[in-house]
Parts: structure tokens; C-alpha cells; sequence
């Protein structure tokens, strides 16, 4: 396929075919930003009568005081302002034969930089598919080359079924001085990861956002890598060393919205519509007049993560929100060209999907009439574990609690499956079905953490905060155990003292506005203001940070243990990788405590100070105990029968055991 902006590899704007040899940038005059072989240059503005471009020789190339001008609105002296051609569907061009001849350097760029203005006044603006923007939300696009990245030799990895786990860049791996983490930092502990059982490492969103910190999700340059974490060459470095180690790559795109702080694509074209309305305003265009391009445009923002960088998966936020009305929907076709590439790249890729429709449809194939995804996240399982063992009912955990909805949950994923939330006020959701071959447990992620569900505490406490030891056990097995792909969020297998608060870093006047706006927010949920921690305050982003020196020490080291005991319970055991949700069962004994079976193998949970009983029905009496935390029951034979109190107990004996046991009896 030939797609402008998508199916073609794009770089800093340019629509290239292939990778030339090139040992750098020359000296000289400044070339244009590309890297094919034809030197294209182009951008979509159908609105715009004129584009001009202001092209900028790389750093090493310029002379003594000849940067950036931080308003972006002169023409620096060693600049070069050409304009580009309308050459139709909206489309401005610059370069090709006549362009290469005038500009021997047209060819090659990396780290030059530039910028568009429309109609001949105004700012000079940023690429809408810029890869590097090294100044800000707000300054000039840089050439990037993906091609010229190392990346060793990668067959892919799928991680349906294994660990997932997400982190944010800048609290991961924080360095001694204080800064902010990076995606080399990063690298560094890549190795815990591995020695804890991870299958794959899904990053917060790294698309540029304005200032240093953030959680990621107010982006706008879809394409480029935010600059605080060390850029595209940085993502590059730790997608290689991942691999390296035998780790999948995800990463978090926003492609439902973008941030309200450097938003240039309106100035281009028509990228968002008043046809639908979403939480952040009007909705990203996928269905309205443009929304070809603008399809095209959010296709080539995929294209470019699992492609040219070379990443394994990717979530997508809260794709409900990826408002459309067209007779395919974006997902649907998005979830096609995903297929292509895997062709393409002989190589797995994977599309999880953040939904609040609770609607397998989701992840049902689109040769079938679903959307495509291959997996998604599952927030009912979440809450219904963490109302279960923490016994908060506030909020959307009001109709979560009881064991009743816990073991439906594990079960069959969705509590609300065409049934009426009360939270929602309307009946909400469609039933999974166990018995499909369109999708099965391992298509649902389940967690007991991870961003959301912890950040948007007031606080940015994590539930291991609210429970003991015990309990967070008991919970954690559930999750890790369970039938769904789990995922882990930095810090919970050890059970970390850092909390991971909401913490931003806009200028004024927003900054402010979303201090005040957050504040009030928990303040109309019954929150004391002054116990909300300030957003835009460094101290709010530094507190998140983790401390890996506690990792090993006392508490934190057993809680770490068990995390590693049970991720290698999952990857030994067959039953505990069975994708058939048929052959999940899930036994309430009473409110506190009940028992997950998975075939052969019974995970009993309880919350309760006395504890519980395995059930000796079904399973041998002398069982084998495969794993267990908290104190554990004994018969008079000092044979293992349960818990003494809360905690968890993974024991595993055969039915066929159990049954010679009962008639010997």
C-alpha cells in the first residue's frame, strides 16, 4: 500500500522509500530534512493558500550563537526559508529532482532542524509528524533517521499470557541526583525485570508533552519521543537492549486526544470535529470531511513505533473515546494494518486496547466483525479484586465487594456483561463467552495496580498501602494465577514505599488551573484539599520516584520473593496458562475467603483472621503445596489444610486422587 503519512515510512515530515548510506550530516548549507532518495519534503494543509518551510543546519554545523530563536517567530541568519507547492488533496510539497540538483545535501539532515509557517505570517510551527523535538511542544522539529538506529536481529515476541509490565519512564528509575529518570537509566534495571519473570515492558507514553514531567497523556507530537527521557535515539538504545534480554516492548499511544498545551494540528487541517464531544472537547476527526488524511496521519503514528523503532506492541488509550461513525471503524482498520506488517516484519505485533465498553467485541477479529484488538484490559477484574480485599465501595467500586462478584469476575472477566451499573447509572457491557474460539482469557489483561487506578487516588496510594502483607498476597495470586494476561505496575512486587502521584509541569496560567481543578475535584468526593498533593510541585513527581534500595530489605524482600514464586508457578504449571475460561472455576467458601481452581491446581485466598479450610472435595487430602503466605492451618496428621489466617495457599492434587482417597475413607 501506498498511504501518504502512513503505510510509507515517514521521517520529520517526508514520505520516504528507503534508507541510503550515509556516514552523517555535511557541512554546508542546510539540507533538507529527508532521507530518500528523491528528497521529499511535504505536509498536509488543505486550509493553507502558501507553506513555507525554514530549514536550520544541524548543531555541529552552525556558527557561534547562531541557535534557536525561543519564540520561533524570526528567521535565524544561517536559516534557509523556502516554500513548498500545493500539489493537490491538500498536500504541499517540497523536493524531488529539481530540489536534489539545487542542494547536493538534500539527501541527508540528521539533527538538522525545521519548521512550517502557513500563509506566509505567524509562528513558525512543528511538524505534525515530527520524531524529535528537542526544544519543546513549541520549537522546531529535527530530522531523525530511524533507519540509522542499531537494532540487532529481534523474531518477536508474543506475550499473550505472559507478564506484562508498565512503568513510567521518569519515576523508574530515577538517577542518585534527583533528575529525572530516562530511558537509559531505564536500561539499567532491565535485568530485575527478567529475574522477577516478565515477559514484556509496557512504557507510559513518551509522545512530547510540555515541560519536563508528566504522566505522558497530554502529547502532541504523536511521533516524537519526549526529550526529558532522552529522545529517539534513547528508545532506540533501550528497545535493543530489552530484546537483548528476551523482553517484548509496548507502548502507550494517546491517539483519542491531545494535550491542550502546543496542540499545532488544528492550525494544519481539520484533525478534530465537532461531530462528537469527548472529556478533553472536540473529538480526534475519524469520520468527518479530512478524515481520510487524518486516518492516514494516526495509522502512520502507529506505523512508526512498531515498524521503524521497531516495538513489539502497543496500548491504546481509551479507545472508546476514538469516536466513529464510518461504515469500518478506525480500530478495525488499524487492527488490518497491524496484520500486514506483521507480514511485513515477520515479526508478532500486538494492539491492546484500554476500553470502558467492557464489549468482547473488542477483541473479536474483524474478518468476524470486531474490532480487531488482540488484547484488552480488564478493569472489572481489578475492581472487583481490590473492593474484595481492601473493602472500598466509593465510586465505581460500588457494585464490586463480594466474593459473589470476585469469583464471577475471575471467571468471566466482566461483572457488568449487559447488566445495569449503578455507577453509570444504565445497563452496561456484553457477556464474554467461554466457549468462542474469537477470542479467550489470555485476550484480557487483569492487574491489581497500575497507573490509573493508583494516581488517581488523591494521594497516589497503592493498595499494598491499605493492606498487610497478608493480604496484598492473597490478592496478588488472584491476579497472577488467574486466567487473563496479568500485568504489574513498577514497584508492587516489592511492595514499595513510593506512592506514584498525578504530577504536571505547565506553564501558567494551566498549570495552575489544573492544580485548583484537582483539588476540587477530590474536594466534591469528601477529600480535605490540603491532603491533595499539588501537581505542578517538583516534589509531588520526585516523591513517585522509586527507591530501589529498599527492594531486598525485610518486608519488601519477601513480599519481591513471592512475586517471583508466583510468576514461576505460572510459566512451570500448563494449567496455569490454559486459555479456556470453561475450565476456570472459582468456589466462594464465605465473604472472606475463597478458592480459584485452574485444573489440578487450588489457589486458596482469604482475607479473614481465622482464616479457611481447603475444601477436600475435588482434590486429594495429601496434596502437594506448591506455594503459600501467611500462616498456614494443619490437621491432626500435621498434614497442610488451610490458612490460620489471611494470606494465600497454591496447593496441587489430582481429582482422580481425591476420589481413590474418598472411597479408601
Amino acid at each position: 500500500m501506498n498511504e501518504r503519512a502512513s503505510d510509507a515510512t515517514r521521517l520529520g515530515g517526508t514520505r520516504t522509500a528507503s534508507a541510503p548510506s550515509t556516514t552523517g550530516p555535511p557541512s554546508g548549507p542546510a539540507p533538507l530534512p529527508v532521507r530518500d532518495s528523491d528528497g521529499v519534503l511535504e505536509v498536509w494543509a488543505p486550509r493553507a493558500r502558501t507553506v513555507q518551510v525554514r530549514l536550520e543546519a544541524p548543531l555541529g554545523g552552525r556558527a557561534a550563537g547562531a541557535l534557536h530563536d525561543p519564540a520561533h517567530t524570526r528567521v535565524e541568519q544561517d536559516a534557509d526559508v523556502r516554500t513548498l507547492e500545493p500539489v493537490g488533496d491538500g498536500w504541499h510539497r517540497l523536493g524531488g529532482e529539481e530540489a536534489a540538483a539545487e542542494d547536493p545535501a538534500a539527501a541527508a539532515g540528521t539533527g538538522a532542524r525545521y519548521a512550517f509557517r502557513l500563509d506566509g505570517d505567524g509562528d513558525w510551527l512543528p511538524d505534525p509528524r515530527s520524531l524529535a523535538q528537542p526544544d519543546g511542544v513549541h520549537g522546531p522539529s529535527e530530522v531523525v533517521h530511524p533507519g540509522l538506529f542499531p537494532h540487532a536481529p529481534w523474531e518477536g515476541r508474543c506475550f499473550r499470557c505472559g507478564v506484562v509490565y508498565e512503568l513510567h519512564v521518569g519515576t523508574f528509575a530515577p538517577p542518585a541526583d534527583g533528575s529525572t529518570g530516562t530511558l537509559d537509566t531505564a536500561i539499567e534495571r532491565l535485568d530485575h525485570l527478567v529475574a522477577l519473570g516478565v515477559d514484556a515492558v509496557e512504557l507510559m507514553p513518551l509522545a512530547t508533552f510540555p515541560g519536563e514531567r508528566g504522566w505522558g497523556y497530554d502529547g502532541v507530537d504523536l511521533m516524537a519521543v519526549h526529550p526529558a527521557y532522552g529522545g529517539p535515539a534513547a528508545l532506540a538504545r533501550f528497545v535493543e537492549a530489552a530484546h537483548a534480554r528476551g523482553l517484548a516492548v509496548i507502548l502507550d499511544v494517546v491517539l483519542n486526544h491531545l494535550g491542550p498545551d502546543g496542540n499545532h494540528l488544528s492550525a494544519f487541517g481539520p484533525y478534530f470535529t465537532d461531530r462528537h464531544e469527548t472529556p478533553w472537547g472536540w473529538a480526534v476527526n475519524l469520520d468527518d470531511a479530512g478524515s481520510d488524511q487524518v486516518r492516514a496521519f494516526l495509522r502512520g503514528v502507529a506505523r512508526h513505533w512498531l515498524v521503524d523503532m521497531q516495538l513489539d506492541g502497543l496500548r491504546l488509550d481509551a479507545v472508546h473515546e476514538l469516536q466513529d461513525d464510518s461504515p469500518r471503524h478506525f480500530l478495525a482498520e488499524l487492527a488490518d494494518a497491524v496484520a500486514d506488517w506483521e507480514r511485513e516484519t515477520g515479526r508478532p505485533l500486538a494492539l491492546i486496547a484500554e476500553s470502558d465498553r467492557n464489549d468482547p467485541a473488542t477483541v473479536t477479529p474483524t474478518a468476524r466483525g470486531g474490532l480487531g484488538m488482540d488484547m484488552q484490559w480488564a478493569d472489572d477484574v481489578h475492581h472487583a479484586v481490590h473492593a474484595w480485599i481492601s473493602g472500598e465501595r466509593q465510586g465505581y467500586y460500588v457494585d464490586f465487594g463480594s466474593a459473589e462478584v470476585l469469583a464471577r469476575t475471575l471467571t468471566r472477566v466482566f461483572e457488568h456483561a449487559g447488566t445495569r451499573s449503578t455507577f453509570r447509572g444504565r445497563v452496561w457491557g456484553a457477556p464474554v463467552d467461554p466457549a468462542t474460539d474469537a477470542y479467550d482469557a489470555h485476550s484480557f489483561v487483569a492487574f491489581l495496580e497500575d497507573h490509573d487506578q493508583v494516581g488517581n487516588r488523591a494521594r497516589g496510594d497503592r493498595v499494598h498501602q491499605l493492606l498487610s502483607p497478608a493480604e496484598h498476597a492473597a490478592a496478588i495470586a488472584l491476579i497472577l494465577l488467574g486466567a487473563p494476561t496479568p500485568m504489574l505496575f513498577q514497584g508492587e512486587e516489592w511492595a514499595c514505599s513510593a506512592p506514584f502521584r498525578y504530577f504536571t509541569d505547565h506553564g501558567e496560567p494551566l498549570g495552575a488551573m489544573v492544580t485548583s481543578g484537582r483539588r476540587e475535584e477530590f474536594a466534591q468526593m469528601g477529600w480535605d484539599s490540603s491532603d491533595v498533593p499539588d501537581p505542578q510541585s517538583r516534589s509531588t513527581f520526585t516523591d513517585s520516584f522509586l527507591d530501589w534500595e529498599e527492594r531486598d530489605e525485610g518486608a519488601h524482600g519477601t513480599m519481591l520473593e513471592w512475586y517471583r514464586t508466583l510468576i514461576g508457578l505460572r510459566r512451570a504449571l500448563p494449567e496455569l496458562t490454559d486459555p479456556d475460561l470453561r475450565r476456570v472455576e472459582a468456589d466462594v467458601l464465605d465473604e472472606e475467603s475463597l478458592v480459584l481452581r485452574r485444573g489440578d491446581v487450588h489457589v486458596l485466598v482469604s482475607r479473614a483472621d481465622g482464616g479457611a479450610e481447603m475444601p477436600a472435595s475435588g482434590i486429594a487430602v495429601d496434596r502437594e503445596v506448591l506455594a503459600s503466605f501467611g500462616a498456614l492451618r494443619r490437621d491432626a496428621r500435621e498434614r497442610v489444610a488451610g490458612l490460620a489466617g489471611p494470606g494465600a495457599l497454591v496447593v496441587r492434587g489430582s481429582a482422580a486422587a481425591a476420589a481413590q482417597s474418598a472411597e479408601a475413607s
